[in-house]
């Protein structure tokens, strides 16, 4: 299939393009040209899909037989796409998030349940809501928290920058908040696994690794991966209530339960996650956070310190 990639030169991009050229696909991305394509001779387009017109004028005359959009955040960013290529193409990968459903005292999270209209993350499901009601072939993923080599948010580098310096690790409230966490990898094979699947066509899928874990149980783990015994971790819980950080964040996860049923994936892609937390840890520590020098580099800790000292 000759297939349009949306970005394609940062985190799930690069897992993308490297396993859609694996299985002979033809690949064409599309960005800013920042950074150069994850493999060789893949085509490039240069434009700005924060720009309509810009995007229109660049891929006018393109075909492709399915696109993935990876980082459209708002319905304005994937309109052009779908005004441009709707009866065009044979199948639309969104990128959305677990991030839209609503708060609930029942978990896990299951396609289908409520969605927060107050979400920060509202902009995905009212992008979902536009493809289905302009009948587009779309499927669309939500990954709770994504981790793995190259990832660009403090999600896992959070834990190491403490864990290799043998600082404590606070933890906002009593550590026993269940999150989810799933490789960029799994991922990137989840959505590949949508093509040419007539099941995936209209559907919505959970996407992340096979089992919760609690704060403490994370910071745990990641001692783990870095080599650490995880008995000698110094956990220090503290009331987040307690203090005013401004709109600095003091810990990279939300304070709540926030995890999903990733069955409907399994069961209709034909998919498994292939790491679990530990190994898939390990493989980010070992081929980016060692790698790319960052326990070496200067961290700013002072709010630790705040939290600490109060």
């Amino acid at each position: 299939m000759r297939i349009l990639v949306m970005g394609g030169t940062r985190f799930i991009g690069v897992y993308l393009t490297r396993l859609l050229v694996d299985q002979g696909h033809e690949v064409v991305l599309f960005n800013r040209g920042k950074r150069p394509a994850p493999v060789a001779g893949v085509q490039t387009i240069i434009g700005d899909r924060s720009q309509p017109d810009n995007l229109k004028a660049q891929l006018a005359g393109e075909t492709f037989e399915a696109i993935f959009d990876n980082n459209g955040r708002e319905l304005a960013d994937t309109q052009p796409l779908v005004e441009l290529f709707n009866g065009k193409i044979q199948h639309f990968v969104y990128v959305s998030s677990a991030g839209v459903y609503l708060k609930s005292d029942q978990m896990p999270h299951i396609e289908g349940d409520a969605v927060d209209p107050n979400s920060r993350h509202k902009g995905k499901y009212e992008t979902e809501t536009y493809l289905q009601a302009q009948g587009v072939p779309f499927t669309s993923v939500r990954p709770v928290y994504i981790y793995g080599p190259q990832n660009y948010n403090p999600l896992e580098s959070w834990f190491f920058d403490r864990i290799v310096r043998d600082r404590p690790i606070p933890i906002p409230g009593n550590g026993l908040h269940l999150t989810q966490l799933g490789h960029v990898q799994d991922l990137a094979a989840a959505m590949v696994a949508v093509l040419g699947n007539p099941t995936a066509i209209g559907q919505i899928y959970n996407i992340s690794g096979e089992k919760a874990v609690t704060f403490d149980g994370l910071a745990r783990a990641c001692a783990v991966a870095a080599g650490k015994d995880p008995a000698n971790l110094e956990i220090v819980h503290y009331d987040p209530k307690a203090f005013d950080f401004g709109k600095a964040k003091a810990f990279p996860l939300r304070v709540q339960h926030f995890f999903t049923a990733i069955d409907k994936a399994q069961a209709e892609l034909g998919w498994a996650p292939t790491f679990d937390l530990v190994s898939g840890l390990k493989d980010s520590f070992q081929k980016d956070y060692l790698a790319s020098g960052a326990n070496q580099a200067t961290v700013d800790f002072s709010l630790d310190d705040q939290i600490l000292g109060g």
